[in-house]
């Protein structure tokens, strides 16, 4: 017999959104956004605890990673091995992170972007930093622990860390719509912003920035709106402008170089590279003709990237065109965004510091009661010693009399004597008032003879006064606010004092960046192109003395301004617009450069039809003509624009343009098509239309055929074409109507 199914109907988008809100939250909460608590990540937190759990301490040896990112993807963390070796390089990188939390050997990568070695080659183990201040206090029982995925093991929901990290070393991230951005900041300042909250929790975050400057990036740099600040670190979110530190350095000759000895941290991996090209462009694109070389020198020691400067070159115009044009001044995005209570929250610094406090003293006094119960129980087992020892010759006899460990237990702690057989009477009643608890009568039976010597007993006299002791300091911590306050701040001395490092990163307020571009002295050079595509571009004397062999070797021959444009039109119906400057200027037989590198046009996709000065455009009117026969006049200011690539006009479907040409008034039109219509009539006949119209039937073609070529003359002129093997003279032909069949010719 079939099994009965229960089919459940349900609404398909409902399903979906409920789907995707719990994808998006796992995402949020347990993967990409890290805890306002230890400022880490899932994967940051799982991975850092396996080192601990492996023993993988700062003063024990390396192991290689792969054994550290296999254990912790077995045990806590079922994702790639990927993410986890990308999470635990990053740890491991000075140049990313404030404090590095991992200690690596072998290749880590570098700060122009080379990725580290595999997994099976690098080397990794716990930071001292990261032993002493995040992990620290795992057996106290400070955190909750959780089943892992397969629950077979237990992870802890929060590393137990005693500094600020979601503010030390800043964190990346980009969940389900929402990102954060945290930039690194300076631990000794951190510190004492978290000691100032702590004196007084109505501090301000104008108050708090007194010590907190600011970012602190490991790449240095310098920070140059501090006014802007304020806002950010209070609302958690906005813009920080960074710049790379450049200072001019005198060689010989009289000339100067620039050299940049730190980058702005966004600049890191292929920035720099970046950063090279950029500078290259711009003197490809004579923005500068005042650098003469650049080259990246640096090492294992730092940044140094070294411009070699012309005799005379205005150093300042030129470092504030590196700040303008290149990302050697960009901006980092901060939003604070960081999950407190179980639920993402974008917070200011103030904030960040406040759940950071909260979670110091939820450490703490979780600490200090285990601390407390485990010297209550010592205080109970030693005043049971101390107590036994008193009457150490009562107990001797108690255990000589007794058959059994279970009758001399129940006599030291109920002063049951039944079993029991005594020397004398007095004996027994002494026995019957013992009463002993049961952990102290289990000490009792387990003590050895050699504690009875008296050096010991003075020892275990001393040991119960430091027990006393410890029990008056834990419980004065657990029950005065200002105590345990004391002893975190105690603990962050001891940590700032060890770790604290100078400041990298320079704060101050500085003029936006004014850079004037040198003018170019106007004047009329011609612009050539082969046949090949190869654009370049001359002066005009050059021109004269090489006219003949330059008409002869060039597709295209045009005069045009040197600030200027060219408009280079395809069979797409697309006007691409060219640059002038961008074009190399130089002498007739160098080769050029290809029109795709200087402009959108891509020539294993289009054809170029024609090609005129950008201010041809202001006067002419133009006349297209398509395929399919369709043609139209276009005034050319339509074609006055400052975007690279427009539609020069509309195209029907398996339609193209086959000719673009300036037309005027007295012209006559002659359309040929493939089979050898001609057909002549007068320019006014053409419609004015603009350029996204697809325009007027010019002539009516034949199945199958298509336009071919159009010719423009003026009526009293002669011109003559070829079709096939015969000479046709146009302007003999007879004067038609637009949209006529033509004429056809005899080939």
């Amino acid at each position: 017999m079939q099994e009965s199914q229960q089919i459940i109907r349900t609404e398909y988008s409902e399903l979906m959104k409920k789907s995707y809100i719990d994808y998006a939250m796992s995402v949020i909460v347990a993967r990409a956004l890290p805890d306002v608590r230890d400022g880490l990540k899932p994967v940051q937190r799982r991975t850092l605890y396996d080192m601990h759990e492996l023993g993988i301490r700062w003063d024990r040896p390396y192991r290689k990673c792969a054994r550290i990112v296999g254990d912790t993807m077995g045990k806590y963390h079922p994702h790639g091995d990927s993410s986890i070796y990308e999470a635990l390089v990053v740890m491991a990188q000075e140049f990313k992170k404030g404090m590095i939390l991992v200690d690596g050997h072998g290749n880590f990568g570098s700060i122009e972007g080379d990725g580290a070695a595999a997994m099976r080659y690098t080397e990794a183990r716990l930071a001292k930093l990261t032993q002493e201040a995040y992990l620290a206090d795992l057996d106290k029982n400070v955190v909750n622990f959780l089943p892992n995925f397969d629950e077979t093991e237990k992870e802890p929901e929060v590393l137990p860390v005693r500094i600020p990290n979601l503010l030390v070393n800043g964190a990346e991230g980009i969940a389900v719509g929402m990102a954060t951005s945290i930039p690194p900041h300076n631990l000794g300042e951190v510190i004492d912003a978290v000691k100032a909250y702590m004196k007084n929790d109505e501090i301000s975050t104008k108050q708090l920035m007194r010590y907190v400057k600011g970012p602190d990036f490991p790449t240095g740099g310098i920070v140059v709106n501090k006014d802007e600040l304020l806002n950010i670190y209070e609302t958690g979110s906005g813009k920080i402008r960074i710049r790379g530190k450049v200072e001019a350095e005198e060689v010989k000759g009289g000339k100067k170089r620039l050299v940049i000895s730190e980058i702005p941290y966004t600049m890191i991996g292929a920035g720099i590279g970046k950063f090279l090209n950029d500078v290259c462009s711009l003197v490809e694109a004579k923005k500068t003709t005042d650098i003469i070389d650049i080259s990246n020198q640096s090492s294992k020691e730092g940044i140094r990237i070294v411009i070699e400067l012309k005799k005379g070159a205005d150093v300042e115009n030129l470092t504030n065109m590196l700040y303008k044009k290149t990302r050697l001044e960009d901006t980092f995005g901060v939003n604070m965004l960081a999950v407190a209570d179980g639920r993402p929250e974008t917070m200011g610094i103030k904030k960040i510091i406040e759940h950071h406090v909260d979670f110091q003293f939820e450490l703490a006094t979780r600490k200090y009661k285990t601390l407390l119960s485990k010297e209550l129980d010592k205080k109970e087992i030693q005043e049971g010693l101390i107590k036994a020892c008193n009457v150490i010759d009562l107990i001797i006899e108690i255990l000589r009399g007794s058959q059994s460990v279970k009758d001399a237990k129940e006599c030291l702690t109920k002063g049951v004597t039944e079993n029991i057989k005594f020397k004398s009477g007095i004996s027994k009643k002494m026995a019957a008032m013992l009463r002993f608890t049961e952990r102290q009568a289990t000490a009792i039976l387990e003590m050895r003879l050699y504690k009875l010597i008296g050096l010991e007993i003075d020892a275990l006299m001393k040991e119960h006064e430091e027990t006393l002791k410890n029990i008056a300091k834990y419980e004065d911590i657990l029950n005065h606010y200002s105590s345990m306050a004391d002893v975190i701040i105690e603990d962050l001395d001891k940590l700032k004092k060890e770790y604290a490092r100078k400041r990298r990163t320079v704060i101050e307020n500085a003029e936006e960046a004014v850079y004037e571009e040198k003018k170019i002295e106007e004047q009329e050079i011609v612009f050539l192109m082969d046949r090949f595509g190869y654009a370049k571009t001359i002066d005009t004397a050059t021109y004269e003395r090489n006219k003949e062999a330059a008409d002869l070797e060039n597709k295209y021959v045009i005069s045009c301004m040197n600030t200027g444009k060219i408009c280079v039109f395809t069979n797409h119906g697309k006007m691409h617009q060219v640059k002038v400057p961008d074009l190399p200027f130089g002498k007739f037989r160098d080769k050029g450069l290809p029109v795709d590198n200087v402009s959108n046009y891509d020539s294993a996709q289009e054809r170029i039809i024609y090609i005129c000065d950008s201010e041809q455009t202001r006067y002419a009117k133009f006349l297209f003509a398509t395929k399919q026969g369709m043609i139209k006049k276009v005034e050319g200011e339509e074609f006055q624009v400052a975007k690279r690539t427009i539609a020069a006009t509309k195209l029907q479907e398996q339609d193209e343009v086959v000719s673009v040409q300036v037309i005027s008034e007295n012209h006559h039109v002659v359309l040929q098509t493939k089979e050898g219509f001609f057909l002549r009539f007068p320019a006014a006949e053409v419609c004015e239309k603009k350029k996204g119209a697809v325009g007027v039937r010019g002539i009516k073609l034949k199945k199958k055929d298509e336009l071919e070529r159009v010719y423009l003359f003026e009526e009293s002129t002669e011109c003559k074409a070829v079709y096939g093997e015969k000479e046709i003279y146009l302007n003999r032909l007879k004067v038609g109507k637009r949209d006529g069949t033509g004429t056809k010719a005899r080939g």
